[in-house]
């Protein structure tokens, strides 16, 4: 009798327990929190940008990079020194280069792209590349950040306020901020207005 007792008891308190885990899985899905941006003709019509575009992001400081070149063979950089190329017959040089992470990869036929943004400097600075024209653009986006706890068990994550942007014109004929608030519900925050090269 006891022992039922028990085991009843023990089922109840699991059945406790799995009742607050489900009603405390609250946290929203969608929690990756992006930036959008759309593109439109220097009209204001939407279009699909056909060219591949890179977009990659400047991070603060420099880093240190080993190219190593064997004539015949392909060059090769690495981030960190590989003796055994130097072994191989490769020629090292260093050098010390800004920092970059690459968001977009030669992507094409894009109506918009969503990328993240930093949370610890005040402006993002974005370098725009095409396969087709030999000169980028760069956007440098302002905001400001604040941390946002959707619920205690979900953890924080970083909301930004669009402050400003301003970009060169190689492709882009101007950019306009439509939605300063960049949170998780993925509506469009800039609109960028392209000047006819590489459109659809």
């Amino acid at each position: 009798m006891i022992g039922k007792r028990i085991g009843i008891m023990v089922l109840g308190g699991m059945l406790i327990l799995l009742a607050a885990a489900c009603s405390s899985n609250n946290c929203p899905l969608e929690n990756t929190v992006l930036c959008n941006y759309h593109f439109y003709d220097s009209e204001g019509t939407s279009i699909t940008y056909s060219d591949a575009i890179t977009i990659k992001t400047l991070l603060p400081g420099t880093k240190t990079t080993y190219t190593y070149r064997k004539l015949g063979y392909q060059t090769v950089v690495k981030e960190r020194r590989d003796s055994t190329l130097i072994e191989q017959g490769y020629n090292e040089s260093v050098a010390n280069v800004r920092r970059d992470t690459i968001l977009v990869n030669k992507s094409s036929s894009r109506s918009e792209v969503s990328v993240p943004m930093s949370y610890l400097n005040p402006a993002d600075t974005l370098i725009f590349q095409y396969e087709s024209i030999s000169r980028g653009d760069t956007l440098i986006v302002s905001h400001k950040s604040h941390a946002h706890v959707e619920l205690p068990e979900c953890g924080a994550h970083y909301y930004h306020t669009l402050t400003g942007i301003k970009s060169t014109d190689a492709a882009i004929d101007h950019v306009e901020i439509v939605n300063s608030e960049v949170n998780y519900q993925g509506l469009e925050n800039v609109k960028i207005y392209f000047n006819g090269v590489a459109e659809e």
